[in-house]
């Protein structure tokens, strides 16, 4: 059961927010060959705020995430795409739908 997750909030620094979102883009190419997680979004909240949500069946799948090559990738890339440094909330999954078909 999906119960573990995280969300990384991001803000691109002036004129950046063409290079985040294809850094988010090629994210996901990571995020399906890991294993541990099974649900990755890359999300646009506003023009320059982006996000990330991803869950995870138990603490140690979310730990994997956390230094794994995404992970690693995103903080290389901070000081140049943003204009402060990833937040990245541990949260608790309540509940869950997925009603999408399988891609």
């Amino acid at each position: 059961m999906i119960k573990y997750a995280l969300f990384a909030r991001l803000e691109a620094n002036p004129g950046r927010e063409a290079e985040v979102q294809k850094f988010l883009e090629a994210g996901l190419v990571m995020a399906r060959e890991e294993k541990t997680t099974p649900i990755w979004f890359a999300l646009r909240l506003s023009p320059s705020t982006f996000g990330v949500f991803d869950a995870f069946e138990d603490e140690a799948g979310r730990q994997a995430h956390l230094s794994g090559p995404i992970a690693q990738a995103l903080m290389a890339k901070a000081p140049e795409l943003f204009a402060r440094p990833p937040s990245i909330e541990p949260i608790e999954v309540l509940g869950l739908k997925n009603a999408a078909p399988a891609s």
